[in-house]
């Protein structure tokens, strides 16, 4: 469901972009939050030579950060609440070799305190995508904790 036709969605998605947007890890590395629907993400991010190891595929690190933070937002838009991860389990398949990562999240199983988000990294190369990564993430949902160097008596929730 798009944000246009859910009211409620429309506010979860806007507080999401906005939290995407004061991310500095996603702006260091270049990603952007590409597709947004609700218990969905893709998050995409272009090559540099910065982000790349030394036989010049993407890092590793690259694709754990890219499924982090989608299945992160994933989770966060199937309930509307702000999520963490607690746990995940990465499986690289083939070196991530290409001009793009895509990384494409959706949850398996919303819960009120814990979600089960799957994540798909896929590496595009002459415009055909190669499927590098596969991951199973548990997210943690958030509620009324305050944030560090926040002042005493206003609770914001971290993560989206």
């Amino acid at each position: 469901m798009r944000a246009e036709a859910d009211p409620e969605f429309a506010a979860v998605a806007e507080r999401i972009h906005a939290n995407v947007g004061r991310q500095g890890f996603m702006n260091l590395v270049g990603a952007e939050l590409s597709e947004l629907s609700r218990g969905t993400c893709t998050i995409a991010v272009e090559r540099r030579p910065e982000l790349l190891q030394q036989h010049g595929f993407f890092h590793g690190g690259v694709t754990a950060f890219l499924v982090d933070n989608a299945t992160t937002i994933a989770a966060a838009t199937s309930r509307g609440q702000p999520a963490l991860t607690a746990e995940y389990k990465l499986n690289l398949l083939s070196p991530a070799v290409g001009e793009k990562l895509i990384c494409r999240a959706r949850v398996i199983k919303p819960g009120r305190q814990v979600s089960v988000v799957a994540a798909d990294v896929f590496c595009v190369s002459d415009g055909v995508e190669k499927h590098t990564a596969t991951a199973l993430v548990r997210s943690r949902c958030e509620r009324g904790r305050r944030r560090q160097n926040e002042k005493p008596g206003r609770l914001k929730r971290p993560g989206f």
